[in-house]
């Protein structure tokens, strides 16, 4: 069975939201690689050339590809990493200035690395060989900066890879760059992933709106074909809520299937670790390398077998008319195709909106003052005032709260599994409405914080 626990889909893509950058000049080597006379050829006009001669093979541009494509035209030698490499950096530069999804990024290292991969025997590449994947700018990078989106941490490097990088790289991916938060760092980011004000990085479909966070970057990559895939993390909604603001899927697995090792904490109760791509097939070939497996459920179900659960939740009166609308018509798409679809409310437990933001709000904040601590003795004048305000909890959040908080978060998953485990499919909103205007909020994460606090 497909609980809403295993995985939870960006579903609704239509909406669009957009991330960026800190203190590019220091760690950001794009601009002179895309102004550079060493190129063999003006990158527009290598763009219009793979235009032309693989739409003569009824083939995309490499940039245009999603994973699953460039792995059997590398397979097929058809196409080699460095090629594939090139297209995706002209298509950077080209859109960089507008998207500013990269807190940082070398093109030569980029190249080098493809060029070493196209030289592995075809009997020792892994099941990602050559598959370019931006990392979001929280997770260490043995090879590249690791910032936080904090200038407490410009230009720290980590020896080490995150648990999820090095699982990456062994699997023959190419590690293409680090994407922004809000604030700074390898996807646009904010501070730690933690603050809501946006950073540069736009909506790649609307650079008025906002691609979302905190894993701004990631979704604005993989949303401008800058990158065939990339990784992001959630506390609260900070990979389905952007994945929706941008249209591009993604998957946030269960609490705790796939490591968290060398990625920043937050809140460790929360913080889930997760990913973007532009298809359905890309976000299996990750699910498989990570060894994300349901092994309750058949791999083959009949779709008559097959109950579908439309749960719009107890924030339903916060849905905008977009929303409402593809909550509307997937109903009728997937009832024309002769799926069951039941209306499915939360169980009563759950359905106290105070009580559900109180919980992630209290848990959050006591596990956030701990895991900030070490950056605020080390250097609080550094750190943004949400920051310190948690670290010194201005919020008076005391521990018989926090005790009564874990308490109920745990009842809450127990009753929100006990509705799940009787449907195949989950359906919910992933956000309020389309991406908003302006830069400086990433939207409401409202429709995310339940399956993250209960």
């Amino acid at each position: 069975m497909l609980s809403c626990f295993l995985y939870l889909l960006a579903f609704f893509s239509q909406f669009y939201t957009r991330a960026q950058l800190n203190d590019r000049e220091s760690a950001y080597s794009l601009p002179q690689f895309c102004d550079s006379a060493l190129q063999n050829q003006p990158r527009l006009d290598r763009l219009a050339v793979w235009d032309k001669q693989l739409s003569s093979n009824t083939m995309s541009p490499p940039y245009k590809l999603t994973a699953t494509q460039v792995l059997e035209l590398l397979h097929n030698n058809t196409l080699t990493v460095e090629v594939y490499a090139r297209s995706l950096l002209d298509r950077i530069c080209e859109r960089d200035s507008t998207v500013k999804a990269w807190a940082y990024l070398d093109p030569d290292y980029v190249l080098s690395q493809a060029r070493a991969l196209d030289q592995v025997p075809t009997d020792r590449r892994g099941p990602l060989h050559g598959i370019a994947i931006g990392v979001k700018d929280i997770m260490n990078t043995k090879d590249m900066p690791t910032q936080f989106g904090s200038p407490i941490y410009k230009g720290h490097r980590s020896d080490v890879d995150s648990s999820a990088v090095a699982i990456l790289r062994a699997a023959g991916a190419l590690i293409f760059g680090k994407l922004t938060l809000p604030i700074a760092g390898k996807t646009t980011t904010t501070e730690f992933a933690v603050t809501n004000s946006g950073p540069e990085t736009t909506n790649p479909h609307d650079p008025n709106r906002t691609p979302g966070g905190s894993s701004c970057g990631s979704a604005a990559a993989v949303a401008d074909l800058q990158v065939t895939l990339s990784l992001g993390a959630q506390t609260g909604g900070s990979i389905i809520r952007p994945a929706s603001f941008t249209g591009v899927y993604a998957m946030k697995p269960t609490y705790d299937v796939i490591s968290t090792e060398g990625q920043k904490a937050f809140a460790p109760t929360f913080d889930t670790f997760g990913f973007f791509a532009r298809s359905v097939e890309d976000l299996q070939l990750l699910a498989d390398v990570f060894g994300v497996q349901d092994d309750s459920t058949p791999s083959d179900i009949p779709l008559e077998e097959l109950s579908v659960a439309l749960m719009k939740t107890p924030m339903w009166d916060s849905a905008g008319p977009g929303t409402r609308s593809a909550m509307e018509t997937t109903n009728s798409i997937l009832t024309s195709e002769g799926f069951k679809v039941e209306d499915v409310s939360f169980p009563p437990e759950a359905t106290d909106l105070a009580t559900l933001k109180n919980v992630q709000k209290v848990i959050t904040l006591s596990e956030a003052r701990t895991m900030f601590l070490r950056e605020y003795r080390v250097g609080k004048e550094k750190l943004a005032p949400q920051i310190r305000g948690i670290v010194e909890n201005t919020s008076n959040v005391t521990n018989k709260q926090r005790t009564e908080a874990c308490d109920t978060y745990a009842s809450m998953r127990r009753a929100i599994n006990d509705v799940a485990k009787d449907y195949s499919i989950i359906i919910a909103p992933s956000a309020v409405d389309e991406a908003p205007l302006g830069l400086d909020d990433m939207g409401s994460a409202t429709f995310n914080t339940m399956w993250t606090a209960s």
